[in-house]
This record gives structure tokens, C-alpha cells and sequence, in this order.
């Protein structure tokens, strides 16, 4: 309902107060005068005054008004009645608080079982100021032991042998009798007392309601206070109920069955039996019934009272309809999935939302979404009426609803509503800046796209609109990773922004390119996948060239091409053009990088070949220059260190979102030329292979024919933990699984380079190298709950077996291949290895799905604030830093400390100058740095100030990480930087330096100074700074030590300043800044104070993703 259809008064709302109605304030807001009380709803066709469906309580059909406000169906709200019970009865869901504050006062005189005056109570009310329910924990801790009402003349038994004239411990005006144990049956109290006050008293007795109102009511406002209680809001006799707030119509509407019949709903049901059973109670009050008959009658009127409210109770019989079904109850329509909250506030459906199958469109950007054009027509954007965009907004407004682009509505700014569908001739409307003018979407609206579950933040993601014919939406493949969507009949939710304001943040923060980096795990979370990447690889092998026609035509579908042609590799017979360089004009930038090869073998790192990789798996990219290599998953899927993280990390969100644009539309042109395709001749081997694969199952078998007969002849000696059982179990599933690996290995050595299976399986882009084992050698063992299938039979797996056979095959073991296909017991076997994944898939789900719901409702107000402190959202302090080192996961990478693995020879070795030695500097440095170094005592004690304190480093890094991990998460990966400052100022690294040592320790010394984490001078933010910053100081000082700067990396002076002054830029942009967090479920926005590219940091998706180390997760 919009806020201008109701006539109730408007005003800010300044705090939220909750507290229990007293009767005083259920008989004030109640309409129906007197109470309600009649049972039946209807008299002579209209509605009964003083009944179920008084007309004073809200209206019950359109064409009637409500007799309190006069409004409408629309209009009217509802209005609470009330019922005026005969006794008072527990409400069902006070019932155990009441039984806890009746055990702190007194059964008789209702004062406190502990005296205010008590230091201990004094203490209490201190120490719970402001957290009212540890107060009550408290002062029931404290009067759960006695049993005796303080203040009276029984304090003072056994005490006849005192001083009389010595001063009198003070009391509270208790009445000092015997209190009872208490105890609860279903809604029944009974008092039990071990010692009694009177003789005549007896020692059990049940306890009504109104008894408990009796006590409860004599609690004074000062005792209530103590006891956990506002007095103004929630007095402990109100939980007493004595007056029944009865709903308005609309929160019981009655549902129209056939013909003018209506079908009250459950709680109306439920109510005239309240009023039923309370009419008797007065009936038989009134005329003097017997107790019990009175006694029965509370009974029912409580039992109805207390299922009105909670209808799942324990041990308590369910009301039920006619039918026999249980009622629903008011607790049922508010807890759980489907209640009110989770249900209809939380989790209400939108308007401007649009849902439908989602398909794949390689030729879209990542940050644009294709939308049906009967969608795009129905969803508008109401844009305000500007100078500017008057003559524009003229045009869609006259085009109408039925032509696209056109507008819905026109609002006025006195807020009429025009709707465009049924106005005659929307040419003759009149448009005047301020209007606003609810126009169809167009290309380049953004939008918010999501695909449930939404797990992340990545799940939903800001896209531009690009309206498509047919009628699904299109996206870009790579987007299908963090969605964790495929095209199989998916469907996706978009939902259109309805101010600038929304608008400019889904540009700024959550807009598709921004996300490409996860916080989780500090690496991007979309890679290249697919088509693309099987012809990546294909297209970057040495072997490929492209001749000038193909050139030209993939050169156009590059949309930063700079129009010049690079110098083809091949000149004569004709030019050709590599892979590579198609690749090398793709990539946008100074863009540097080593990586490998899915298929590099180990060894060559170190050999002869580090830099010649004979089989071209080493991968380079210099300044943008694709130089050797062949692309796989490796360089550009969703690695940390890929050519894509990279490249965000470099040049921005805007250049890396469009480079996953080009190298898609580029490399699947090219595969149109060069075609991919797969067949059954892509899985079958050569003669020569089959026989060596028959040999290794026959070997196996003949094997596991050998473990039997040992065990048989008692020869198998158990391994040290297991049965002999258990050896044997582990004997056989190893001889079987060895058997699998080598056939496999056999069958995918067969295969040749040009062989597709293998090239997609190489390329990343699909299947493993177990799939080509099971399609063209054996499918192997099948196991259940981790072992071979267990006997079934009597003593057999199947019927096909005789008993007691532990051999290969009667146990699960499938030695034929898909592709010559299984017997019957093969199959058999493998449905139930196959039938257990299924299951362990539906469960897992339930349970991480329900875990996940737990840990967000847990952590989802955990924010950094704006001091860098991480708070919640009632202010309790979770950490003092985020991560404790203030750092954003986005901006960090995995880099390693180069001094921890190091023996102290080496160590002098690589890390120790020496300016003694002549001959060494006149090899470094130039003429003017030599003569400064020999003349200058001051640069000879700063080097030894370095050497000392990179000993110290190394002694603390190696407390920090004992086992020897040199692999940490930090911001600015330095060697990058480095190589890109080399080739920037094009650093000769055999000629000699004009960088001076002294700048080189003072420089990285000022750094230091400034990167701060935690800013203050008192010695608490001192060492929290030192604390954060230590690991990314020792990675500075090791890494652009001395003699690394001016020997390794030969860096001038010019190059050195840049360097530091970008490793300091970088460090401001990597420090997590406040987050603001948006809507009701795990998605954040991140707002960064005045930094580029949105360095803020969700704390509840990622308290424990974020590694320090590789070994601490």
C-alpha cells in the first residue's frame, strides 16, 4: 500500500520500543466497546456488532466501509477488539519467564526472596546496566537456593545465643514463611513445600493463574526493575492474561466458498471457542456451580487460549478443524521458511524484476546482460524530465506502450499517475520539466542479474542491458563461473534499479568487471572457459599460422586494434602470422608475466632448458608481448597469478572486463576458420595399446588371485592398525587402482597431438585424464561408502556369483571400458557407485545450505567501521583491524619470502654488500656512486645497519613460520613490479648504476615510515601497527635490499623513485576501507573512502577464506 492512500498521520520513526500490552492498553486500542462477546459472526445476513466479525474491526467485502476509520479494503488496516476473560490464564508463551520471576519473590508476600539492600543485588544491577535479561540470569541465580522469605522472625531461629544489644541485621518487610518448589505439567503449576508454615496447610496444591496474577501484581516497580523489567513497558503480572487482544478482519479474512457461503479462517475458529468456553465459566460464576464444573472450565478456556497462540506444543492434544487437520495457530504463522518474517517481509516478491531461461552469447561483453525484447518493454526506468532529455522523453512518451522504445506512465509532480495503455492520444499529452516519465529499458540501462541460490556477493552482479530478440537472456560464458549457472535450462532473475542513485552504485561497485576478483581466496573468480579455451591452446601452438586474408578478418573483430599490422613471422613463400602474435595484439598494456603449461615437466625449471622450453610449455608475456608458450587453463582460468589477475591488478577493472570480450570474440572467430570437432574416432587406440591394456588387467587380476590365496593359506601378515581383513581390503583396492592409472597412462600416450578428446582435456576446457582412462581403458573398481561393494547376497554380491568369491570382478571391479561397453554386472556395479553420488549430492546440499543460512544471521553486521576497527551491529568488537592486518583480499597476492629457506652462507652471499671489494663496484656502479662509497664512512655503517637488520628479519620470520612456509598473501607482488619498472625505463641490466646505496636504505626506510595500517603515536597503535605491517617490511627490506637493487635488478635512480612511489600507492589501495552493507541476505556493497577500484571487504563471507599463509586457511 503506497503511503499516500493511507490517512494515517505521518512521522520519522526515532527508536523502536517492544514491551507487553497491558489490559488497561488492550481495552484503549480495542473498537469494540464492551468486548467481543458473541461466537458467531453473522446476524441476519449482516455482520454482528459485538461478534466475530464486528464491522467496527476492519471491512469483510469491497462494497462495504469500515464503521471506525470509513476507509475501504485498500484503505482500511483493521482495528483490534478485545475479549474480557472471566479468571486469568498463562499465556503460553510467558509461561517460563513467569515460573522464573515466581521463583525469586515470595508465594505469600510478593517481595524479593534476596533483599535489595544485599551488596550482591547492588553488584548485579551494576554490572547488567542496559542488558536486562543477564540481570534476571542473575538475580535467579541468586534466590534459586532459598527457601525462606527473608526479613521475618524465622531469620532469626538459632540465633538465641547473640548478643541482644549487638545491631539487628535489616530486613526488607518479608514475611520470612517456607517457600515452595514449583513445578510445571503441560499448563498446570503445582507448589510443593518440604517444610510447611501452618498445620492446617496442606503440602501439595495446584496453583491457577489467578493466584500467579496475584503475586505477580504486588511486585513493586523497584523489584520489577531488579528482576529484569521495565514497570512502563512490561510489568511480570501482564504475562497474565486477563484481557485477549482479538486481530483485525484482515489478519483472519474469511475465504468466499461456493455460492455466498464464507469459510472462516482458523484463528476466527479458534476465537469463538475462546468465547464460548469463557461465556460458561461466567454462566456457571454466576450461578453459583460446583468447583470442579468451575475447575473444568478454566481448564478449557486456557487450553483454548493457549492453542489461539501455540498450536505445536509437547505433551498438549492439538486443536483440530472438523476435517481433523491441526488449526494454524498465530506462532505458526510467524516462525519458519514460510512465515511472516522470513516468508513475506524478508523475502517478498518485487516489482521491475523479469525472470526467464538463461543461454550463452560469446559475442556479449561479461558486464552486459541480453534481454528479451518483450521484457525490455514491459520493465521501465522512471527518468525525471530534464532540458536535456525533454525532446527524447517527448518522443518515447508519444510513441506510446505498444512501440519499443516508448514510456508506461507519465507521473506528474503533484504525483497523478498517467497511464499510457488507455490514453487515447498520448501525442496530446503535455510534458514539463520535473515530470517523470517511466520509459521501457534500453541498451546500456543497468540492471542487477541473479541466480539463486545466491551463495556470494558474486551471485548477483551489476550488467548492462542489451536488448536481443527471442526470448531468453543472454551472457557472456565466463559469467557462468561465479553464477554457478549453466545453460541447461537455468533460470536467472534481473532486477532494474529505480533511481540515479541505485544506478551510480551498481556502476561504482558491484558492476560485473569489479568483481572478477574474489576476497575469498584473492584470485579471480572468472576465467576463459569452454570453446575459447580449447582454442586458445590450439590457436597458440608453434605450429599455427594464419595467412593475411584470415589475419585481416580476425583483425577487425578486435575493437583496440590500432589499425597497424605487426611484421608476419613467416615472409616467403607468403606471409603468415602466428597464433601468438593474434594473442600478443589481444592483450591490452604493460603487462608482464611467467607462467607454465598444464603439460610442463618439472624438470626443466632447473636444467640446461629453463629458458628454451623444448616442448614451448613455458609460458612469457613481456611487456604485453606474448614471447613463447602455448595458453591453457593455467594463464587464463580463474588461477591466483594468471594472466587475467593480473591484468586486473595492473590496468584496472574497465581494460580487464573488456579484454575478456576481445579474447572471446577473436579466438572463436578463429575457431570458425580452424573448426573443432569430436568424434568416436577421437577414443579408439591403437592395436599395440589394447594388448598392453589387456596385460596390465590381466596381471592385476592374476595379483589380486595371489593376495586370496595367501590370505587363504594364512601367509598375509596384518599392516600395523588393521585387520588382516582390513590389509587385504587395502591390498587388493591398491593392485586395482594401480591397475587403472597404468591403463590409463597407455591409453593416453596412444592418443596423438591432433587428437580432439586430449586437446580439450590438455586445454582445461573439459574432462580429465581419469575420463580418457575410463572411455578407452577400463572403468575400474566401483566403490561404495569407500570400499568394494559389500556382499548383498548370502555371502555374494549378486546372483551371478558363487558365494565367498572376493575376486576383482565379483566385488566391483569393471575392466571393460565405456567404449566397448559393460556387462550386466558391470553395470550393475556401477549404478551403485553412481547411486551413492547422487545421494551424498542431495545431502551435502541440505546441510552446507543450512550451515551457510547459520553463519550468515551470525556474522552478516560484522562490518569494518570508519576507525578500521570490525564491529557488529550492536557495537561489540570482533576484531581491531580487519584480518588483523587491514589489508583487502582483492588487492593481495601470494608472494614469497625470499630469506627463510636460505643457509647463512647463502644468505651472506646473496644478501650481504660488501664495499671493500674494488673490482665488484666498478661492475655495479657508475664513476660518481664509486667515489661517494670510498670516501663515506656514513654509507659503510647504513649497509651494516641493513645487513643487521635482514638478520633480524630472517630470525623472526623463522619464529613466525617454523616449518619453513615462505609463501605469504601481501599486496604489491615486487618482483612484477620490478619487472615492469625494468621495462618502463628500459633498464640495461649489464651496465652499471647511478643509484647510490644510501638512497637505496633511506628510500625503502621512508616507505616503511609510510605505510601505515594503524595510524596513532601512543605505544598501543605503535605496535599494532608493527604488527600488521611486519611481514610486508621484511618482503621490502629482503626484496629491494641493497645488493639485490643495484647488482640483481640494476635499477637507475629515476627507476628506483617510481618504484617506491608506486609500491606506496599500491599499499593505500590494497587497506580495507568501510563497508556499507545492502539488503537482508549475504551481498555487501563496498563503499572505498576516496581510493580507485573498491577496496571495501565483506567480513561474513570471508572471516575464514582469507589465508595469511598457505597452511592457515
Amino acid at each position: 500500500m503506497a503511503t499516500n492512500d493511507s490517512k494515517a498521520p505521518l512521522r520519522t520513526v526515532k527508536r523502536v520500543q517492544f514491551g507487553i500490552l497491558s489490559p488497561d492498553e488492550v481495552r484503549r486500542m480495542s473498537v469494540t466497546e464492551g468486548g467481543i462477546r458473541f461466537p458467531e459472526t453473522m446476524e441476519a445476513g449482516r455482520p454482528k456488532l459485538g461478534g466475530l466479525m464486528d464491522p467496527r474491526q476492519g471491512v469483510i467485502d469491497r462494497n462495504s466501509r469500515c464503521q471506525t476509520c470509513a476507509g475501504n479494503m485498500t484503505e482500511c488496516p483493521g482495528h483490534f477488539g478485545h475479549i474480557d476473560l472471566a479468571k486469568p490464564v498463562f499465556h503460553v508463551g510467558f509461561i517460563t519467564k513467569t515460573i522464573k520471576i515466581l521463583r525469586c519473590v515470595c508465594f505469600y508476600c510478593s517481595k524479593l526472596l534476596v533483599s535489595p539492600n544485599n551488596p550482591k543485588i547492588k553488584e548485579v544491577v551494576m554490572k547488567s546496566k542496559g542488558q536486562s535479561r543477564k540481570r534476571l540470569a542473575f538475580v535467579y541465580d541468586l534466590c534459586k537456593g532459598k527457601n525462606i522469605c527473608e526479613g521475618g522472625d524465622e531469620m532469626d531461629v538459632g540465633k538465641e545465643g547473640e548478643d541482644p544489644n549487638a545491631q539487628k541485621k535489616q530486613g526488607h518487610g518479608g514475611c520470612g514463611r517456607y517457600q515452595p518448589n514449583l513445578r510445571r505439567t503441560g499448563l498446570d503449576l503445582t507448589a510443593e513445600w518440604k517444610h510447611i508454615n501452618e498445620d492446617s496447610q496442606e503440602k501439595k496444591i495446584s496453583v491457577s493463574a489467578e493466584r500467579v496474577w496475584e503475586i505477580l501484581k504486588h511486585i513493586t516497580d523497584e523489584e520489577c526493575f531488579i528482576l529484569g523489567m521495565d514497570p512502563k513497558f512490561a510489568r511480570p503480572d501482564w504475562m497474565i492474561v486477563t484481557v485477549l487482544p482479538v486481530p483485525p478482519l484482515p489478519v483472519r479474512p474469511a475465504v468466499v466458498m461456493y455460492g455466498s457461503a464464507k469459510n472462516q479462517d482458523d484463528l476466527t475458529h479458534k476465537l469463538a471457542d475462546i468465547i464460548k468456553s469463557n461465556n460458561e465459566l461466567q454462566r456457571n460464576e454466576a450461578s453459583g456451580g460446583a468447583a470442579h464444573v468451575i475447575s473444568e472450565n478454566i481448564k478449557m478456556l486456557q487450553f483454548h487460549v493457549a492453542t489461539l497462540v501455540d498450536n505445536d506444543m509437547p505433551g498438549m492434544p492439538r486443536a483440530m478443524q472438523k476435517s481433523g487437520k491441526p488449526l494454524k495457530a498465530i506462532k505458526a504463522r510467524l516462525k519458519g521458511k514460510e512465515g511472516r518474517i522470513r516468508g513475506n517481509l524478508m523475502g517478498k516478491r518485487v516489482d521491475f524484476s523479469a525472470r526467464t531461461v538463461i543461454t550463452p552469447d560469446p559475442n556479449l561483453r561479461i558486464d552486459q546482460v541480453g534481454v528479451p525484447r518483450s521484457i525490455a518493454q514491459n520493465l521501465t526506468f522512471p527518468e525525471i524530465v530534464t532540458p536535456f532529455n525533454f525532446e527524447k522523453m517527448l518522443e518515447l512518451v508519444q510513441r506510446g506502450n505498444s512501440q519499443y522504445p516508448g514510456a508506461k506512465y507519465i507521473i506528474r509532480d503533484n504525483g497523478e499517475r498517467i497511464d499510457l495503455r488507455f490514453h487515447p492520444k498520448p501525442s496530446d499529452l503535455h510534458l514539463q520539466c520535473g515530470y517523470k516519465v517511466e520509459r521501457h529499458i534500453r541498451d546500456g540501462d543497468l540492471v542487477i542479474f541473479n541466480r539463486q541460490p545466491t551463495l556470494h556477493k558474486m551471485s548477483m552482479m551489476g550488467h548492462r542491458v542489451k536488448v536481443l530478440p527471442w526470448s531468453t537472456f543472454r551472457m557472456n560464458l565466463s559469467c557462468t563461473s561465479p553464477y554457478n549457472a549453466d545453460f541447461d535450462g537455468d533460470e536467472m532473475n534481473l532486477h532494474v534499479p529505480q533511481s540515479m542513485e541505485t544506478r551510480a552504485e551498481v556502476e561504482n561497485l558491484h558492476i560485473t568487471p569489479r568483481q572478477i576478483i574474489t576476497p575469498q581466496a584473492n584470485k579471480p573468480v572468472m576465467g576463459i572457459v569452454q570453446d575459447t579455451l580449447t582454442a586458445v591452446r590450439k590457436m597458440t601452438k608453434r605450429d599455427v599460422f594464419i595467412d593475411k586474408e584470415q589475419m585481416m578478418t580476425l583483425l577487425m573483430f578486435l575493437p583496440i586494434w590500432d589499425g597497424k599490422m605487426p611484421r608476419p613471422a613467416i615472409l616467403k613463400p607468403k606471409p603468415l602470422w602466428t597464433g601468438k602474435q593474434i594473442f600478443s595484439l589481444i592483450i591490452p598494456g604493460n603487462v608482464n608475466m611467467i607462467r607454465t603449461h598444464s603439460t610442463h615437466p618439472d624438470e626443466e625449471d632447473d636444467g640446461p632448458y629453463k629458458w628454451i622450453s623444448p616442448g614451448d610449455t613455458k609460458v612469457m608475456v613481456e611487456h604485453g608481448e606474448l614471447v613463447m608458450g602455448i595458453l591453457c587453463k593455467k594463464t587464463l582460468g580463474t588461477s591466483a597469478g594468471s594472466l587475467l589477475h593480473i591484468c586486473m591488478l595492473e590496468l584496472g577493472h574497465e581494460v580487464c572486463g573488456r579484454f575478456y570480450g576481445n579474447i572471446q570474440t577473436v579466438i572463436n572467430n578463429w575457431l570458425l576458420l580452424e573448426g573443432h570437432s569430436i568424434g568416436i574416432g577421437d577414443t579408439i587406440a591403437d592395436p599395440q595399446t589394447y594388448l598392453e591394456i589387456q596385460k596390465a588387467i590381466k596381471k592385476a587380476k592374476e595379483d589380486v588371485i595371489e593376495v586370496i590365496q595367501k590370505a587363504h593359506n594364512m601367509e598375509l601378515e596384518p599392516t600395523p592398525g588393521n585387520t588382516l581383513r582390513q590389509t587385504f581390503e587395502n591390498q587388493v583396492n591398491r593392485i586395482l587402482n594401480d591397475a587403472r592409472d597404468k591403463t590409463g597412462g597407455s591409453a593416453k600416450k596412444s592418443l596423438t597431438e591432433y587428437n580432439n578428446l586430449k586437446a580439450m582435456v590438455v586445454s582445461g576446457s573439459k574432462g580429465s585424464n581419469i575420463n580418457i582412462s575410463q572411455v578407452i581403458a577400463c572403468v575400474g573398481q566401483q566403490n561404495v561408502e569407500g570400499k568394494r561393494i559389500p556382499f548383498g547376497f548370502r555371502k555374494r554380491t549378486l546372483p551371478h556369483f558363487i558365494k565367498d568369491d572376493y575376486g576383482p570382478e565379483s566385488r566391483g571391479f569393471v575392466e571393460n571400458s565405456y567404449l566397448a561397453g559393460l556387462t550386466p554386472s558391470e553395470f550393475y556395479f556401477h549404478a551403485m557407485g553412481g547411486r551413492e553420488g547422487l545421494i551424498d549430492t542431495a545431502v551435502k546440499t541440505a546441510e552446507t545450505g543450512y550451515i551457510q543460512r547459520r553463519l550468515i544471521k551470525a556474522m552478516e553486521s560484522v562490518m569494518v567501521h570508519y576507525d578500521g576497527t570490525v564491529r557488529n551491529s550492536v557495537g561489540q568488537l570482533i576484531q581491531l583491524r580487519y584480518g588483523e592486518d587491514g589489508l583487502c583480499g582483492e588487492m593481495v597476492e601470494f608472494q614469497t619470502l625470499p630469506t627463510i629457506k636460505l643457509s647463512n652462507k647463502a644468505f651472506e652471499r646473496k644478501f650481504r654488500f660488501d664495499p671493500s671489494n674494488e673490482r665488484y663496484l666498478r661492475r655495479v656502479f657508475n664513476e660518481d656512486v664509486i667515489k661517494e662509497l670510498m670516501g663515506s664512512g656514513e654509507v659503510i655503517s647504513e649497509l651494516e645497519r641493513e645487513w643487521d637488520q635482514l638478520q633480524k628479519d630472517r630470525e623472526a620470520l623463522r619464529q613466525i613460520f617454523p616449518s619453513g612456509e615462505s609463501k605469504v598473501v601481501l599486496p604489491c607482488n615486487l618482483q612484477r613490479m620490478i619487472w615492469n619498472v625494468q621495462k618502463i625505463f628500459h633498464i640495461n641490466k649489464r651496465a652499471p648504476t647511478d643509484l647510490s646505496p644510501l638512497r637505496v636504505i633511506r628510500g625503502i626506510r621512508e616507505l616503511l615510515q609510510r605505510c601505515i595500517i594503524v595510524a596513532g603515536e601512543d605505544r598501543l597503535s605503535k605496535q599494532a601497527n608493527e604488527n600488521a605491517t611486519l611481514l610486508f617490511q621484511c618482503l621490502v627490506r629482503s626484496t629491494l635490499c641493497t645488493k639485490c637493487v643495484s647488482e640483481e635488478f640494476r635499477l637507475s635512480t629515476e627507476a628506483f623513485e617510481w618504484l617506491i612511489g608506486e609500491i606506496e600507492t599500491r599499499f593505500q589501495q590494497a587497506q580495507v576501507y568501510f563497508i556499507y552493507i545492502c539488503y537482508g541476505f549475504n551481498y555487501f556493497v563496498y563503499i572505498n573512502a576516496g581510493k580507485s577500484g573498491g577496496n571495501g571487504r565483506c567480513f561474513s563471507c570471508s572471516i575464514s577464506r582469507r589465508a595469511r599463509n598457505s597452511n592457515d586457511t
